[in-house]
Formats: structure tokens, C-alpha cells, sequence
């Protein structure tokens, strides 16, 4: 079945390699990202198929725009918020700039996309969000706090939305890939490091990435094909977890956080109100 897609971030990682993927085998793709230039190989081979537009997710104003243009052009099955980076370093060691940008970048961006699309998806009466999200938006590492705020906090809104639309033909699924070789370390953004933090899981985490100890295993082109896949599956799958770490690391803290809630029912049952 031939779609159009609607995708943020594609200049390169996840969204670069869905392009592709969705181009080869015959999809449209509308396609937006911030860099000017970094689709021209493939809007010359695949003119008919590939749109462009140009985006920073931080502008709700261009947003609004942007989503507009792109539902004029065609009617749009699958929009996907791929857009984003990661914030690397300690709480304490991060500027309150670079809070405001992530925050801006990678949750109120993806809700804004959101919003700018409902209208257009309602009036269709079909379609469906897929938000990238990350092992990240149910387990945590240190060194990454604001990152996880906006994972976590993203995982809150979709699980949301999905239950207020639920009745307008429209399906949400959140993408949840663990650490893949996309590039994404090399956009990392880090604040000058403080040395009261030497020696902590923080800079522990923060050595190991820089000198190759932490270990990734998951292949962009493959968890690219799994989230074209994922959009085949009916009903909608409200998760997909993609690659073995992320499953390892989300079983293991699923368990752990079910054990403690059920070690705390007397506790819970105790704070109700004689009825």
C-alpha cells in the first residue's frame, strides 16, 4: 500500500534513513529539516515523490505553515516527529539556555507538529502519529537528566492524545529505539564540565561514550524498516521497542518498578477515604 508521510528531522539518523526507505519502494515523503541542501541527491532521483521543505521545530509559527503546505499538497497518512538531540551533561553543569533549547527542541517541537496536524487528520478522518521517542522515555542514565525529561515527558502527552482522538480515525505509536549507530552522539550538545563531578555515574557515563565502552547495537537502516513496518501492524501498537538493549533495559525496569508498587499496596489502599 503507497502512503505519503510527513517527517521531521530528515537530514540524517532515523529520519535520513526512513526517506530512503519509503522513497525505494514507491511511498511520497515529505520531508523537512533545518539544513539546506542535505536532500538534493534524492529530490533529483525521486522528484516526483519527495517534497522538502525547510524547518526549525522550535518556530510554532513555521510549524503551523509548514503542516498546512504539506496537507495542501496531498492528503497525509503517517506523520512522524522525528526531529531532535540529545542535552549531554550533569544537571548542575547545564546552562539554562541549552535547558530552554532542548525542552523547545524535542517536546514542545513534537507537540506543536501535533497540534499543527490534528485538524488536517480529523477532516480525514485517518492517519496516524509516530512519535520517536527512545529507551529513554522509560529508563534513564545518568548524565542525560534533561534529555529523559523530554522523552518521559512526550511518552506523557501521546498517551494522552491518543485517548482524546481516539474516536477520529487517528492512531498513535510511539517509537522507542535503544542506542543506535545514527549519529546521534556526534550531535550531542555538552556544557563545560564541572569537576566536582569527576568519578560520578555522570562523568562515568560521559568517559565511556567518549572512549568507546558504551556499547551500541542497534543499526539505523533495520530499526528504520521496523518503523515502516510498525505502520502495516492494526491495531496500532502504542509502543515499539527497537533493539536488544532497549528491551533488556525496559523489561528490567518494568519489573522493578511493578515490584515496588506491589510491596507498597497497604501504603496506597491506606490513604483512601472511608466511603
Amino acid at each position: 500500500m503507497m502512503r505519503t508521510w510527513f517527517i521531521t528531522g530528515t537530514s540524517s539518523g532515523l529520519g535520513l534513513e526512513m526517506t530512503k526507505i519509503l522513497l525505494e519502494r514507491g511511498d511520497h515523503v515529505i520531508a523537512t529539516l533545518r539544513k539546506q541542501g542535505v536532500l538534493d541527491d534524492l529530490a533529483a532521483k525521486y522528484p516526483a515523490q519527495l517534497s522538502i521543505h525547510q524547518l526549525d521545530v522550535t518556530d510554532t509559527a513555521a510549524i503551523r505553515r509548514v503542516v498546512d503546505a504539506a496537507f495542501a499538497e496531498r492528503p497525509i497518512d503517517v506523520v512522524v516527529n522525528n526531529a531532535g538531540y540529545g542535552l549531554f551533561g550533569a544537571a548542575e553543569e547545564l546552562g539554562d539556555d541549552q535547558i530552554i533549547d532542548q525542552i523547545n527542541t524535542n517536546i514542545i517541537g513534537s507537540i506543536q507538529v501535533i497540534r499543527a496536524a490534528l485538524p488536517h487528520l480529523r477532516r480525514q478522518k485517518s492517519g496516524r502519529i509516530m512519535q520517536v521517542s527512545s529507551e529513554g522515555g522509560q529508563i534513564a542514565y545518568p548524565n542525560f537528566s534533561l534529555y529523559h525529561t523530554t522523552k518521559w515527558g512526550i511518552e506523557g502527552f501521546i498517551e494522552s492524545l491518543r485517548q482524546e482522538i481516539a474516536g477520529f480515525g487517528i492512531d498513535c505509536t510511539i517509537i522507542e529505539p535503544g542506542p543506535t549507530e545514527t549519529g546521534f552522539g556526534a550531535g550531542l550538545v555538552s556544557p563545560p564540565l564541572m569537576d566536582a563531578y569527576d568519578g560520578t555515574p555522570a562523568h562515568n557515563v560521559r568517559d565511556a561514550i567518549a572512549n568507546g565502552d558504551f556499547v551500541i547495537k542497534g543499526d539505523a537502516i533495520r530499526t528504520a524498516q521496523a518503523m515502516v513496518a510498525s505502520v502495516d501492524v492494526t491495531p496500532a501498537p502504542r509502543r515499539v521497542t527497537l533493539g536488544s538493549t532497549a528491551y533488556q533495559s525496559i523489561h528490567a525496569a518494568l519489573q522493578e518498578r511493578l515490584s515496588e508498587l506491589e510491596a507498597q499496596k497497604d501504603i496506597a489502599y491506606s490513604a483512601d477515604r472511608d466511603i
